[in-house]
């Protein structure tokens, strides 16, 4: 890096540091448990999910909380548990996706995504639209997030903690599927006509952040590493993402994995080493905060901060932290129609927060 270019770096980190350093942090609404995935059923309204099970609405305006019936039994265990929620609303119909686990006996789960019609603070017509093929008794690594892009929905599959299934097309287990979002079944893969038809890229460890850059409409993923080897991925359709014969993370204790780069693999465009442990990911764009335009906020649970990343023709330039106190372990983040900032923390006593500038 030239001196120049770092020097401007420093000073816009000064200016945002400064510029943040006057925002204010509200809870909202109670203390919830372990909450994991938060979507916007309207501007004044969001689902959460709680691991163990609850389906809530908080009004983020009073901070009611309004329990949602008919939701799934979970496998709460480990990892597991009730984890994303998507909120979609289609042909005047409120629909909710979920994933989570469910148990398989005696001692194993599967993933699931399941579509639901909210009415009157109830689940109807619960249909379960996607599973995975095996189970597993290891609870860990489900990965577990939505994203809805025109037509489709994306989920991200953790390969639950056998890292060679992320190798294997004929597996769903670390992997991103696409599905259709109109419900028709997925016949073929149009990207390898020799992976399952639903997979869409594969070579993932555990991934636990899904958005869509709305500016072009590219995927974008987070995944855990080992110990270290957290990465950012632009997700492209037909790629291998390497995990684990590619990783720039090390095996617990110490000990090489695999290649740091491969060319029959797709390089991830950032790296955290060592990790943060990323969850929840979304691109922001607000009138609130305007000099976080053109960046992505990534969750972390091991550091309890949320990082600022600054992007340049979908490149890395830039990383800051923008909470000045410890909050809890950051699982999800949301951006209101305000600009202003939340995200939930993933603790026995958590609960939603936003960021915002008082006027």
């Amino acid at each position: 890096m030239s001196v120049k270019n770092f020097i401007l770096i420093l000073i816009s980190l000064i200016t945002f540091n400064a510029a943040f350093a006057k925002v204010e942090v509200l809870q909202i609404g109670p203390k919830l448990s372990h909450p994991w995935g938060i979507s916007f059923l309207d501007n004044n309204n969001v689902i959460i999910t709680e691991k163990g099970g609850n389906l809530s609405i908080i009004n983020l305006k009073t901070g009611k909380l309004s329990k949602i019936n008919n939701a799934p039994q979970v496998f709460n265990v480990g990892q597991g548990g009730l984890l994303d929620v998507h909120v979609e609303k289609l042909d005047g119909k409120i629909n909710i996706y979920l994933c989570y686990s469910k148990f398989d006996p005696p001692v194993k789960s599967y993933t699931i995504l399941e579509k639901s019609v909210l009415k009157e603070n109830t689940l109807q017509d619960n249909k379960i639209i996607f599973s995975t093929k095996f189970s597993s008794g290891l609870p860990i690594h489900y990965g577990c997030r939505i994203a809805i892009s025109e037509h489709h929905i994306y989920l991200s599959l953790g390969e639950r903690g056998q890292r060679h299934k992320a190798q294997n097309p004929k597996l769903y287990e670390g992997s991103i599927i696409r599905l259709n979002l109109n419900n028709d079944k997925v016949d073929k893969n149009q990207f390898n006509s020799k992976w399952l038809s639903e997979i869409f890229s594969i070579g993932h460890r555990n991934p636990q952040g899904l958005t869509i850059n709305q500016i072009d409409h590219k995927i974008w993923s987070h995944e855990h590493g080992p110990q270290g080897g957290d990465e950012i991925n632009i997700i492209e359709g037909g790629k291998n993402y390497g995990w684990p014969k590619v990783t720039q993370g090390e095996e617990y204790g110490g000990g090489e994995i695999g290649e740091f780069s491969l060319p029959e693999f797709k390089d991830p465009i950032w790296v955290w080493t060592p990790s943060i442990a990323p969850s929840g990911m979304v691109f922001y764009n607000g009138k609130m905060f305007p000099e976080l335009n053109s960046h992505l906020l990534v969750g972390s649970l091991k550091f309890k901060q949320i990082y600022a990343l600054e992007f340049k023709d979908n490149k890395p330039i830039n990383e800051v932290k923008i909470l000045n106190q410890n909050f809890g372990r950051i699982r999800d983040i949301e951006i209101m129609s305000d600009g202003s900032i939340l995200f939930i923390t993933d603790e026995n006593e958590g609960g939603l927060y936003k960021i915002y500038k008082k006027q």
